[in-house]
C-alpha cells in the first residue's frame, strides 16, 4: 500500500474515533444536564433513588449501568452516591454487581480512549498538576504493584488513577483487571450501607458507614504517603 494512502486511512480512523468519542461525551453530558437534579438527589435521598429506578422498570437496571459507566468516563459527580443508591435501589448483592458492571465498562472506555489519544484526553477532566503527581508510575520498576495497592484503597482517586493508567506502558489487560477488581471493596461497603438503609437497619448502616469512613481516612493518608515517597524518586 502506498504510504500516503496508509497515512490517509490512519487519519480517517482517528477522525471517526474522535467523532465517536465526542458523540458519547455529548450524549453523556446532555443526559447529566437533563437529569442533574435527579442524579444529585440520589446521593442524599436513597428513597428517591429506589423510586426513580423502580418507576423505570424493566429498564431500571440497564439505566443504572449506563449511568455508572458515564459517571466513570465523565467524572461528573463522585461515584459513592451512585453506589449507595444502588444498594438501596437493588439490594447489596445485585447493587454490587450492577455497580461493578457499570464501572468496569466505564474503566475500559477510559483506558482505551487514553491509550489511543494520550494525555489530552486526561487533561479534559484533570489539571496537569494532579496527573504529574502520579508520574512515578511511568518509571518505577514496581509500578504495577504500586498501582494495584493504591487503586484498591477505598478512598483513592480511582477516576484519576484510571485516566493516568492509560498513559503508562503497563499492559492494558492487567490494568483492566486491576481497575475492575480494585473497585470491589469500595463498592461492597457502599452498597451494603445503602441496602441497610433501604431495609431500615439504621444502626447497622451507621456502623458500616463509620467503619468505611475510618478506612477511607486511612487510605487517603496511605495514598498521599505513597505519592510523596515515590514522587521524590522522579524529581
Amino acid at each position: 500500500m502506498d504510504p500516503r494512502e496508509e497515512v490517509e486511512k490512519q487519519n480517517e480512523r482517528k477522525v471517526k474515533a474522535a467523532v465517536l468519542i465526542f458523540l458519547v461525551i455529548a450524549v453523556g453530558l446532555t443526559f447529566c444536564v437533563v437529569y442533574f437534579d435527579s442524579l444529585k438527589r440520589m446521593g442524599t435521598d436513597p428513597a428517591y433513588a429506589r423510586a426513580w429506578f423502580a418507576s423505570r422498570q424493566p429498564y431500571g437496571a440497564l439505566i443504572y449501568v449506563i449511568l455508572q459507566a458515564l459517571q466513570i468516563v465523565l467524572v461528573v459527580v463522585p461515584g459513592e452516591p451512585f453506589e449507595l443508591a444502588a444498594g438501596y435501589a437493588f439490594g447489596a448483592l445485585n447493587g454490587s454487581l450492577l455497580c461493578l458492571l457499570g464501572e468496569s465498562i466505564g474503566s475500559i472506555a477510559v483506558l482505551l480512549a487514553v491509550r489511543k489519544y494520550g494525555r489530552k484526553i486526561a487533561l479534559l477532566f484533570f489539571p496537569e498538576e494532579r496527573l504529574d503527581r502520579l508520574k512515578f508510575l511511568h518509571y518505577s520498576p514496581k509500578r504495577l504493584f504500586i498501582f494495584s495497592v493504591i487503586f484498591i484503597l477505598p478512598a483513592s482517586p480511582k477516576a484519576l488513577l484510571c485516566y493516568f493508567a492509560g498513559l503508562t506502558d503497563i499492559d492494558i489487560h492487567k490494568l483492566l483487571i486491576i481497575c475492575t477488581l480494585g473497585r470491589i471493596p469500595a463498592i461492597v461497603t457502599s452498597t451494603i450501607s445503602g441496602s441497610a438503609i433501604g431495609d431500615q437497619r439504621y444502626l447497622f448502616a451507621v456502623v458500616v458507614i463509620l467503619i468505611t469512613a475510618a478506612l477511607s481516612a486511612a487510605s487517603i493518608a496511605i495514598y498521599n504517603r505513597i505519592c510523596e515517597i515515590h514522587g521524590k524518586d522522579v524529581k
